[in-house]
């Protein structure tokens, strides 16, 4: 099947349902409604027949390849355990809700996957739609799980045994403080997407974001006081995203500030909001703890005065017991957090009426050698050869963040499988894009695919500088209306590899793709 034959094929299952989160594709054909009735059945007829899975199997080759590996000395005395083997009464859930403190990590590198875990916790909707309602360890019990994760492009659905890695009878890895497993199990199912649990070592906390979200992830360097940030951030709120920060970690000085906020841990960012001290406008930020208590102390904390003086109707909104959630002035914000990030979620995770929707656009590529691995721009002979993604600009923001007049978008590159790949030694390509303008006679044609009379006579509008190898490369751009190009590539030209192409834009645009049998 040639590469647009595949594209069209995958465009139009997914404009039927299927690799949507309602209609998940089942991994490894592996349907959990069947087999769940299977083993139920098996159950009824025998006592103990409970479900094994054959695709990740409770041995060695699932714990790792290399410092998980078989003669590991870190594997040595790991047994499987069902969690009804490892406690009298287990729980998938204690309570019925599901809280951030209660993740522990284990013995594996894959602290950035947990922050994501625990930041699902904050969304019981979105959290609902990685683990599905209706499993315990009590009703219609057979041993059997299941999960559901984005993974470039489309959503999977993915089956598990409830076997988990045990050493002296304690859990491994991810385990609970209050005895529930919803949290190791899911660890376990995305080492099973990913290969095994030592592909998770290593990586960052957004990826897990996407994953569990299906949206496109920005960083802002707050140390850098991004201009119009402030503007960017009530959107980005005002679309439904999710929004985190955090402060940098220095070994060498304590982990908690003089205002009480903690280095290296997690927050999140759940509003901005423009008070008025003494009738002037004062730009503030809401920020959470997800721990439910430590709060920052500084200036518009809790129970600053500085709530005495703004005006009645506002000083509601702050709320003075110690749950987590506190305000501060957003120049404070930039000079005591590190980072921001924000997570764009796509139209069909959002359950609100009361936010805005980004218009979502994506695109499954390949770079073959010798055909469309054609590299960076640097590479005149080879890089047109490229896929090309057409995206036609047509209308203006509303309520422009910087004032001035554009079309806001987002582009996010992803290259597809490297987790699995780094168990056959394989890693990252080192990967980026560059946009063009389209010139006026090729504006709207379709079946065009630029060459070096258009792309090398021009300089780009926009593009990623800097090459990196990372899972995925995104950007924000503003750009005026009209016709685009954009041009995936990695760095250097004959590097194999499959990748996947976003762009959220915020006015409705005109795309097509391009890539050269």
């Amino acid at each position: 099947m040639s590469n647009i034959v595949h594209h069209l094929a995958h465009r139009k299952d997914r404009e039927e349902g299927s690799g949507t989160n309602a209609k998940a594709i089942p991994f490894n054909q592996q349907d959990f409604r069947t087999l769940r009735e299977q083993a139920v059945w098996r159950r009824a007829l025998q006592s103990g027949a409970l479900f094994c899975d054959l695709t990740f199997p409770a041995e060695a080759e699932s714990l790792g390849y290399n410092e998980l590996g078989r003669y590991s000395s870190k594997t040595r005395g790991v047994e499987w355990k069902r969690p009804t083997e490892i406690c009298r009464n287990p729980q998938f859930n204690v309570g019925g809700a599901a809280k951030r403190i209660d993740i522990c990590q284990g013995d594996l590198g894959d602290c950035w996957l947990l922050a994501a875990i625990a930041s699902l916790t904050l969304d019981k909707d979105i959290l609902a739609r990685v683990v599905p309602k209706d499993q315990s360890f009590q009703v219609n019990y057979a041993g059997i799980f299941h999960f559901q994760f984005w993974r470039y492009g489309e959503w999977v659905d993915v089956v598990i045994d409830d076997r988990l890695p045990v050493r002296d009878g304690k859990l491994l890895f991810v385990h609970s403080a209050e005895g529930d497993f919803w949290s190791a199990l899911l660890e376990k199912a995305y080492a099973k997407v990913s290969g095994c649990y030592e592909s998770l070592n290593r990586g960052n906390t957004m990826e897990g974001f996407e994953d569990f979200t299906g949206g496109i992830a920005e960083k802002f360097d707050l140390s850098k006081d991004p201009p119009f940030l402030y503007k960017i951030m009530k959107k980005a709120l005002g679309l439904g995203s999710l929004l985190g920060c955090s402060i940098y970690s220095d070994p060498d000085t304590e982990a908690k500030t003089t205002m009480n906020l903690w280095k290296g841990h997690a927050y999140s960012v759940t509003a901005a909001e423009v008070e008025h001290l003494h009738e002037s406008p004062v730009q503030l930020v809401r920020i959470r703890n997800p721990w439910g208590h430590t709060e920052w102390t500084g200036a518009w904390s809790s129970k600053s005065s500085k709530w005495d003086d703004v005006r009645p109707e506002e000083a509601k909104l702050n709320v003075t017991a110690d749950n987590g959630e506190f305000w501060m002035a957003y120049s404070d914000f930039t000079c005591q957090f590190s980072r921001l990030e924000i997570c764009n979620l796509t139209p069909d995770a959002l359950t609100s009426d009361e936010v805005g929707r980004w218009n979502h656009y994506q695109f499954e590529g390949t770079w073959e050698v010798g055909s469309t691995a054609g590299g960076c721009k640097n590479y005149t002979a080879t890089f047109c050869s490229n896929p090309q993604f057409f995206i036609h600009l047509k209308e203006v923001d509303d309520d422009p963040h910087d004032e001035e007049d554009g079309c806001s978008f987002l582009v996010g590159l992803m290259q597809k499988d490297m987790r699995r790949e780094k168990m056959s030694g394989h890693d990252f390509n080192t990967i980026g894009y560059a946009i063009y303008q389209v010139p006026d006679k090729y504006k709207g044609r379709s079946n065009i695919h630029l060459g070096p009379d258009v792309l090398l006579q021009q300089r780009p509008v926009a593009e990623t500088r800097i090459f990196k190898k990372r899972r995925e490369r995104s950007c924000r751009y503003k750009l005026l209306p009209g016709e685009y190009v954009i041009v995936p590539s990695t760095r250097e030209p004959h590097c194999k590899g499959s990748f996947v192409l976003r762009v959220f834009s915020e006015k409705h645009a005109a795309t097509r793709w391009s890539q050269r049998s």
